[in-house]
């Protein structure tokens, strides 16, 4: 019984310092946080298209006016 007791114990160490899971994590989070900023981005840039297209549409119906 103490020899299965120290076996476990063993395991329970071993699986505590294994870190291969940590980079899989660390790259999700970055993932994240680009799909963020990009979305951020991307809000901020539409808005100035549609400003520019809305400068184009009225200029072009002053002109055909």
């Amino acid at each position: 019984m103490k020899n299965k007791l120290w076996m476990l114990s063993l395991k329970i160490q071993d699986f505590v310092k294994n870190e291969e899971g940590q980079d899989l994590i660390e790259y999700a989070l970055v993932v994240a946080l680009v799909a963020l900023a990009a979305t951020a981005g991307m809000k901020s840039l539409a808005g100035g298209i549609n400003n520019a297209f809305g400068n184009v549409a009225n200029k072009l119906a002053t002109y055909t006016s």
